[in-house]
C-alpha cells in the first residue's frame, strides 16, 4: 500500500509524521471521495514528488473519473487563486482588491462533482498555500452548506500533514544526495 511506502520511507526522526499520516488517511472518517479527493489535491500542492508518486494511483483507483480530474482541477485553480488572493491581502493598497481579478475560474462553478467536496479541496490547497483569503471564503461556503468544523478540520489536517511529510522526504533526498556528491 502506497501509505506504508510512505511511513517507511520518513525517516525515525520523523515518527510523528508517520503516526499522523496513518491517522489522516488510514482513519480518516471522511467518506471516500472526499479523503482521497482532498489526498490527491493536497500532494499535487505540495509539490513532493515522492508523495504524489505514492499517493496518486491509490487517490485514481478510489475516485470516479470525473471526482480524480476535480481533485486536480481544485489544485490546479488554488495554485492561481492562492498566489493571486494572498498577494491582494498582503498588499497596503487595498484598492487592489476592488479590481477586477480578470482571471478564468469556471471549474469553481462547474466543478463535476458535489460543490461541498469541491470546496473541501479548495480549502486544503489554500491551506497548504497558506492563502487566509482563500480559505475563509471556502470554510464559510462549507459552512453555510451544513459542513461541521470536523471535516473542515480533518481537510486541513489532511494538508498540514502530507505537506510537513512531502518537505521531509525532499529534505532528505537532498540531503542524502549531498552525502552521496
Amino acid at each position: 500500500m502506497a501509505l506504508d511506502e510512505l511511513k517507511a520511507a520518513l525517516p525515525e526522526y520523523a515518527k510523528d509524521l508517520k503516526l499522523n499520516l496513518g491517522s489522516v488517511i488510514g482513519n480518516s472518517e471522511l467518506p471516500a471521495q472526499q479523503l482521497w479527493g482532498t489526498v490527491l489535491a493536497c500532494a499535487i500542492a505540495s509539490r513532493g514528488e515522492r508523495v504524489l508518486a505514492e499517493l496518486e494511483p491509490q487517490a485514481k483507483a478510489e475516485l470516479s473519473p470525473e471526482a480524480y480530474t476535480a481533485a486536480k482541477s481544485a489544485a490546479a485553480v488554488m495554485a492561481m487563486n492562492n498566489v493571486y488572493y494572498r498577494t491582494l491581502h498582503l498588499l497596503s493598497d487595498k484598492e487592489y482588491g476592488t479590481l477586477r481579478a480578470g482571471l478564468r475560474m469556471n471549474v469553481i462553478g462547474n466543478p463535476g462533482v458535489p460543490k461541498v467536496d469541491f470546496e473541501l479541496w479548495s480549502l486544503a490547497v489554500s491551506a497548504v498555500n497558506g492563502c487566509g483569503q482563500c480559505l475563509d471564503s471556502h470554510e464559510q461556503v462549507l459552512r453555510k452548506a451544513g459542513v461541521g468544523r470536523e471535516t473542515v478540520q480533518a481537510a486541513i489536517r489532511i494538508a498540514a500533514v502530507l505537506q510537513a511529510v512531502s518537505v521531509t522526504l525532499e529534505a532528505e533526498d537532498r540531503i542524502s544526495g549531498a552525502t552521496e556528491a
